[in-house]
């Protein structure tokens, strides 16, 4: 049976695609406002010029988003070098100095602490040259808390200057393109759903439930424990139904009683608790 809408919203996210000029937080407020929520919060911050896939969780969500933020990053865009550079030679130099394991600092404009990390960037190939040798299409995987413009940059002071031009993410996690809401479109499903008409807004939204069973592996539980972990109870090795194997511990899991959320647990080296909690959903 669906959920009636109203609870959807207080417990699912929305992947929007973001354009050019305003703020990530400003677009997730745009949806706090418009859905009247009284939380909403975006994942993994896109500069104000950089547009693409930007998922926002509502409500009860919000507290998930931690699950989500990590994952890797794909990006499309254009570098812009000051110099006239080959092609070729100019990917051997960033297979050579910006692929693997990189130390990056957050730029000044972050919101983080601006301390050397460790990142992996999975790919960064160059796909087309301008006319002009200076404009280079190019595409991206990455670590999550990657930044782009400071690679770009930091290749500049290899090659005598070089920035970032444009940038597109086209995939956070397990969002992409293919989910993708348009804020114009969110907008007037929102308007029709002010009117009574739920559908277009419903299609647009995913259940957190459905989201966290692709990221975390998924135990299921008979329904005589479900009271108990709704009132904060570990969860008991006894109570587990599915196979254990693959979960070490510390490791996060998914907690569910057929197609019920109950909420996200920790493993634990306690002979007979097999989890304690870290959310509840009741």
């Amino acid at each position: 049976m669906e959920k009636p809408i109203q609870d959807l919203l207080q417990f699912s996210l929305i992947n929007i695609d973001k354009s050019a000029g305003p703020t990530s937080f400003s677009v997730s407020e745009f949806l706090k406002r418009q859905l009247r929520l009284k939380k909403t919060s975006h994942m993994g911050t896109l500069d104000p010029k950089v547009t693409g896939v930007l998922p926002v969780t509502l409500g009860r969500a919000c507290k998930l988003a931690g699950y989500f933020i990590k994952h890797d990053k794909t990006y499309v865009g254009v570098l812009h070098t000051h110099k006239e550079q080959n092609i070729e030679e100019l990917q051997k130099l960033i297979n050579d100095n910006f692929v693997g394991k990189i130390k990056q600092t957050p730029p000044h404009r972050s919101a983080v602490k601006r301390e050397e990390r460790e990142r992996t960037v999975y790919n960064w190939t160059l796909t087309e040259a301008g006319e002009n040798n200076k404009n280079f299409v190019f595409t991206a995987k990455v670590e999550g808390g990657t930044y782009i413009r400071k690679i770009c940059s930091d290749l500049g002071e290899i090659i005598n200057g070089a920035h970032m031009e444009d940038l597109r993410r086209t995939q956070a996690g397990i969002f992409d393109e293919t989910t993708i809401v348009n804020l114009f479109d969110f907008k007037s499903a929102v308007d029709k759903y002010k009117d009574g008409k739920e559908e277009d807004l419903r299609k647009m939204l995913m259940p957190a439930e459905t989201a966290i069973k692709q990221v975390l592996p998924i135990i299921e539980i008979e329904k005589k424990a479900i009271k108990g972990l709704h009132v904060g109870r570990p969860l008991f090795l006894e109570d587990v139904t599915n196979e254990t194997k693959g979960i070490e511990t510390d490791d996060r899991f998914a907690v569910f009683s057929g197609d019920q959320f109950i909420g996200i647990y920790r493993r634990t080296t306690e002979e007979i608790i097999f989890g304690r909690p870290e959310f509840v959903y009741s």
